[in-house]
C-alpha cells in the first residue's frame, strides 16, 4: 500500500531534490476524484477538481469529460492550459465551460494551486436559498467570515462574467455560486478539500436545522473567528493522506 503520511503542498512538492513529479501529482488528484465520489460529491459526469503542473508553462491538470470520478486514473488525467487547450495527446475530450471558473481563478490567484467545485444537493439547496453559512456548528464556524457569494449567471462561458466571479471571490477561498454550488481553492489538494470538507458539512447541517422549523442557536461571532482562524492553519495533509489510504485500500486502480 502506498504512503501518504505526508500529502505536501505543491510550494513544497515543488522545492529540493525531493520535488514533485508530475506523476505524484497526478496520482494525488486522481485520488481525490475517486474520494469525491466515494462521498457522494460527484453530479453524474460534471464538476471539476482542478489543480497547477509545477513549471513555468501554465499547465493544469482535469478530469477527462465523459468519464465518471471513479474511473479517473492518474494516466487519463488530461493536461490542458490556461484556455483549456489540451497540450499533451489524450484520447479524451475536457469541457471547456466548465474550465472557464477554474481557469480565471488560476490565472488571477497565483496561490489557487488547486480548485474545486461541486453540485451537492446540501450545496445547491444553500445556493438556492437567500440567506448565508452561519456558524451553527464546528464546520460552519470553520468558515465564518471567510465565504464570498457571487450570483449565478448561467454556463460560465461568459469573459466578463468570470471576471465579476473572480472579484466576488476576492482573496478568499470559500465561494457559494447562487442557485448553482459550492467552491474551495488552496495552495495544495489538501488545503483545498479540507476547506470543501467543511464547506459541504456546513451546507448539510445547516439546511438539516433549518427543516426543523425551530429557532437556530449559533456560536458567537468572537468564538468562530478565533474556531475559524485555529481551523484555517490546518494545511489538512493528515486528513487527505488518510482518505487516500482509504481509497487505495478499496481500489488502488486510480494510481494507473
Amino acid at each position: 500500500m502506498g504512503s501518504y503520511g505526508t500529502v505536501r503542498s505543491l510550494a513544497e512538492l515543488s522545492r529540493g531534490p525531493q520535488a514533485a513529479s508530475e506523476h505524484e501529482l497526478r496520482v494525488q488528484l486522481a485520488g481525490t476524484y475517486r474520494l469525491f465520489a466515494y462521498l457522494g460529491w460527484d453530479y453524474l459526469i460534471f464538476g471539476h477538481i482542478t489543480v497547477a503542473v509545477p513549471g513555468p508553462d501554465k499547465h493544469f491538470l482535469i478530469n477527462p469529460f465523459g468519464l465518471r470520478f471513479d474511473e479517473v486514473t492518474a494516466s487519463n488525467l488530461v493536461k490542458i492550459d490556461v484556455d483549456a487547450n489540451i497540450v499533451e495527446p489524450s484520447k479524451y475530450p475536457v469541457n471547456p465551460a466548465g474550465f472557464f471558473i477554474h481557469g480565471a481563478i488560476h490565472q488571477a490567484r497565483e496561490d489557487a494551486v488547486c480548485v474545486m467545485h461541486t453540485h451537492t444537493t446540501a450545496g445547491m439547496a444553500m445556493a438556492a436559498s437567500d440567506t448565508e453559512i452561519l456558524p451553527v456548528d464546528f464546520a460552519g464556524s470553520a468558515a465564518h467570515g471567510r465565504v464570498s457569494y457571487h450570483d449565478f449567471a448561467g454556463v460560465h462561458a461568459d469573459a466578463s462574467d468570470c471576471a465579476a466571479l473572480v472579484e466576488s471571490l476576492g482573496d478568499r477561498n470559500y465561494l457559494l455560486l447562487r442557485n448553482h454550488g459550492l467552491l474551495t481553492c488552496g495552495t495544495s489538494i489538501a488545503r483545498a478539500f479540507q476547506r470543501l470538507y467543511w464547506f459541504e458539512t456546513a451546507c448539510r447541517v445547516q439546511t438539516s436545522a433549518l427543516a426543523m422549523n425551530v429557532p437556530i442557536r449559533k456560536v458567537s461571532a468572537d468564538v468562530a473567528a478565533k474556531h475559524a482562524q485555529v481551523l484555517d492553519g490546518d494545511d489538512g495533509e493528515l486528513t487527505l493522506a488518510a482518505m487516500l489510504r482509504l481509497m487505495e485500500k478499496i481500489d488502488p486502480s486510480f494510481k494507473d
